[in-house]
Order: C-alpha cells, then structure tokens, then sequence
C-alpha cells in the first residue's frame, strides 16, 4: 500500500552549514519535507573538506549530511538575494539556522522578523553556548567536546584527554534539533501556532553525558578517563585475547558467574572480590590480570563464540569495514545508495511510510535557477 511520507507537504528553509542543522534538515528529508539548501556564494564549508574525496572529486564529509535536498546559491549581503531568502523563510513551515547568534537577525532572517508575519512558523537556531552571555563563542564540536567536559573522560586512562573519533557533540544537537522541530510541528497541528526551538551544544553535550553528568550533579563525582572500561559496571571492557582486543560487557552478577565459567575460572564468581557488582568495580585492577591471562589462551572469535553462547554479550572492536561487514552479515539494510552515492541509510525503522531518498546531495546551486524562478513568481 502506497501512503504518504510523513512530513509530506512540509517546507524546510535549511539556511545551516558543515553538520548539526544540515543533518537535521536531512532527516526532515529523510521523512519527506521538501528541502531547500541555502548556501552562501562559496557553499556549504564541508564541500571543501577533503580528503577523502568521491571519484567525481566531492568531499565526502558534504555527502554526510545533504542528501534529500535541492540547492540554491544565495548572498545574503546582496540586496536581491536577501529579498529571496525572505521569500523562502516567509512560505516554509520550518527555518533551521546555524549561524552565531544575532546574524540572522541582522539580514532580517530572525525569528521575531519571521513569526511576526507568520505565527505559525517553526524556527529552529542552533548555537554553541546560547543567545545569552554564549553568543560570541564560536560554536566548532572539539571546542564544545573540550569545554564540556566529553575530552576529559575519553581516552586512555591517565593519558592524554581524547576527542570522539566523529563530531558527535554536532551529530547529537541535530538529532535533537530534530525531535524538537518535530514536537513543534505536533504542537502546531493543535494551538496553529509555531514557536522558536534552540538547540545548544554546549546544552547537548552535557545532557549526553548521561550517567556521569548524574554522577556529578548528585554524588559530587568527577568523572576522568578509564580507557574502555566502564566507571559503574565491571567487567564491561576490552580485554586482550591471543589476538587482540575483546569487548566483554558482564553488566550483571549472573552474566559475571558465566563469563567466569567460560573463561575456566568458576572460582571468581565466589572470590569476595569480585561477588557483587560494586566489589568488581572496587577490585577491577586484579580482577584484569586475572580475566586476562585465561583469555590468552584462545583468539577472539573463539571466545566471542563460547561467551556469547553462554549468555554474555562480546564481540570484536572493528574498524569501518568490519562494521559494515556486520551490518550486512546481520542482513542489516544499513547503506542507502542513490545516484551513485553511498550515504548510511537512515536508521528510523517506520514500517509503515520509511525514510526514502528521493535525491542525492546535491551540487552547489544545482537548483538555483529553479527555485529563485519559483520565489520570483506567485505564492
């Protein structure tokens, strides 16, 4: 049965850059909102962000996030060109903007200027640190990763602070760029009014912190770097097998007494140390060695075998091409390819109106002509 995407009919003004409001300009895509990409004359930054590059020369990092999409060139510091983003802002039902704080409103793009002609509007602005006292922080995800507290539990323990392997502090604050937009949508099919949705990322760091940000708030504990290992639940790390490392997630004293037995070290789960949870965690620095010696005795795949068998969860730490491997062993239908370019699928599994890609990435200004045709012309 052919149904309707479910933002079918939805306007999306995407006047964002390089990877938090671009991504969630591309799941209101994904869903089926029409898109339309404002890039400054020099486009979108990530276009120039390479290597790697595709065979046709595209940086890959701009295919990451612009897919779904329809791309028109416009200058905001021209008089005409702003007259057109207007018009685009004044007919679609959502603006996602990236900017610092204060630029839109500078070319009259701001929310007030906006929702003063149409209440029903829905304006999502993404900064780093707020429209308050923040603003004139520059917004770039290792400076939030930094400054938020993310460096200082990531890496080696008692290395060097670590940043995430991918901009995750972006990745995250689009994610929940989108949500809100989508709750605002919803909120709006009820009153028929818009609102104003701001997605920090110093705000989204911190809320991602998750447990160790609850730690801190109500036990005082300051969190730092274990490496692999967990700082509540142990054993839930990597550990080296004869021929490298093995994630063992034992996130419970049953799964803990099987590991034990797997591993032909039944008497551990009875060891005084190491019989509850919270003794695991006190002892964890003899209880590796421990772990560790017994597991050198076979391979990896070998033990991934025995302790998934036995009810606890291990596996492998893959690089890229492992993990897709996965993916597609699993029959996991994780890479969307359209037009010659890959992209990882959306991952929102709605069984009844999926995401679908209609259009690829799209070139800059690709669809310029047409669209500024189309803001000249009648509503």
């Amino acid at each position: 049965m052919d149904r309707t995407a479910p933002l079918d009919g939805i306007l999306v003004a995407d006047f964002s850059r390089i990877l938090a409001g671009p991504l969630a300009a591309q799941t209101l895509g994904d869903l089926g909102a029409d898109v339309v990409k404002v890039e400054a004359p020099g486009g979108d930054d990530t276009r120039g962000w390479g290597p790697p590059f595709a065979a046709d020369g595209t940086a890959t990092y701009a295919m990451a996030a612009n897919r779904n999409k329809r791309s028109v060139v416009l200058d905001l510091r021209d008089d005409g060109d702003r007259r057109l983003a207007r018009e685009l802002a004044r007919r679609a039902d959502v603006v996602i903007a990236n900017l610092k704080p204060g630029a839109m409103e500078r070319f009259g793009l701001g929310y007030e200027d906006l929702a003063a002609e149409d209440p029903r509007l829905v304006y999502c602005a993404i900064n780093g640190f707020g429209s308050g006292a923040g603003a004139p922080m520059p917004g770039y995800d290792p400076l939030v990763q930094a400054v938020g507290g993310l460096m200082s539990v990531t890496g080696a323990e008692g290395g060097d602070p670590a940043k995430v392997g991918v901009a995750l502090v972006d990745v995250i604050a689009g994610l929940n760029a989108t949500v809100g937009i989508l709750a605002a949508l919803r909120e709006r099919d009820r009153s028929g009014h818009g609102q104003m949705v701001e997605i920090t990322l110093l705000g989204t760091v911190l809320a991602a912190l998750a447990n160790q940000a609850t730690g801190f708030l109500n036990a005082g504990v300051v969190p730092r770097a274990l490496g692999t290992r967990h700082p509540s639940i142990e054993p839930f790390a990597t550990y080296a097998c004869a021929d490298g490392p093995l994630m063992i997630c034992a996130g419970n004293d049953r799964q803990f007494r099987a590991l034990a037995g797997v591993v032909g070290q039944p008497e551990l789960a009875d060891d005084p140390r190491f019989a509850t949870n919270a003794d695991r965690v006190e002892h964890h620095a003899a209880l590796r060695p421990l772990l560790e010696r017994a597991l050198a005795r076979e391979d990896r795949a070998t033990w991934e075998a025995r302790l998934n068998e036995a009810g606890v969860p291990a596996g492998p730490v893959n690089d890229l091409a492992g993990a897709f491997g996965l993916a597609d062993a699993l029959g996991l239908d994780v890479v969307d390819d359209h037009g010659g370019v890959r992209t990882p699928a959306s991952p929102i599994g709605l069984y009844d109106t999926p995401p679908v890609t209609r259009r690829p990435p799209p070139g800059l200004d690709e669809h310029g002509d047409a669209i500024r045709a189309w803001l000249r012309g009648p509503r």
